[in-house]
């Protein structure tokens, strides 16, 4: 897609599911990726079978929810690659739990992972895209942010807060030619849904089974469904887009 090549991008939660096939997309486009994971084996990893396609690839083990981390990680990015053209907010997990069965720590986790991570990094990344007047960020909520999702309910929350986010910095930082949109994907097939749905009481087979049975395209979602989009927002084939919130989900969720 027109203006991808060459151009910096980080990726958060990069080293698995979405974050991974993103990558991988991304790549074919000959950018250069940061990787930004906990997991720095599985982020190594996946640099690894970037680096024949990708313009440069390197990782950034860190932890999103440490504001200060993200800080360092930032700016050892633009030192490495030079100034950071985008940024995919990715990272993300959850374990369904019924509301009333959760405890503190455990909503303390999601909201760190989920809302207080993609906050800090697009505080540091816009921040320098702000003093260039030039940016691309594109954040991966959930379905269940627009519509709740049972079992899911500290996550949803957290999803839609970034939906929330993504508006409100379209507005402010548009006329620093920032654009920020959202991509929600719906039930999705990656290794944080197969232990989401692990304590579900069936098998994780049935229940991804069930789920399928109510998206009128009768499957689960895929990582790779999903790059396309990412990858759309990313380029200069969507210079006049801005705001705005896509749902993947094979047609489980239509909106107007």
């Amino acid at each position: 897609m027109k203006g991808l090549r060459d151009k910096t991008v980080i990726v958060t939660g990069g080293a698995s599911g979405i974050g991974e096939a993103i990558c991988h997309r991304l790549a074919d486009e000959s950018m250069k990726i940061a990787i930004f994971d906990k997991n720095g084996h599985a982020a190594e990893q996946v640099a690894a079978a970037l680096t024949d396609r990708a313009r440069q690839v390197h990782v950034q083990v860190v932890d999103i929810s440490d504001a200060q981390a993200v800080e360092r990680a930032v700016a050892r990015t633009e030192s490495a690659f030079g100034a950071i053209d985008c940024l995919v907010n990715n990272a993300g997990w959850d374990r369904m739990t019924r509301f009333l069965d959760t405890d503190e720590a455990f909503r303390d986790t999601i909201m760190a992972i989920n809302l207080k991570g993609p906050i800090n990094v697009t505080h540091a990344v816009a921040g320098r895209m702000a003093t260039r007047k030039s940016g691309r960020i594109v954040s991966v909520s959930s379905d269940a942010g627009r519509v709740g999702s049972s079992g899911q309910a500290v996550y949803s929350a957290c999803k839609a807060g970034i939906i929330a986010l993504s508006k409100t910095l379209a507005r402010e930082l548009a006329r620093s030619n920032i654009l920020l949109n959202v991509v929600c994907p719906g039930p999705t097939q990656t290794p944080m849904m197969d232990a989401a749905v692990a304590n579900d009481g069936a098998s994780t087979q049935e229940t991804l089974q069930r789920m399928a049975k109510g998206i009128p395209l009768r499957r689960m979602g895929q990582s790779t469904d999903i790059v396309g989009i990412v990858t759309f927002l990313l380029s200069d084939e969507a210079s006049y887009i801005t705001g705005q919130v896509v749902s993947v989900s094979g047609g489980l969720t239509m909106h107007g």
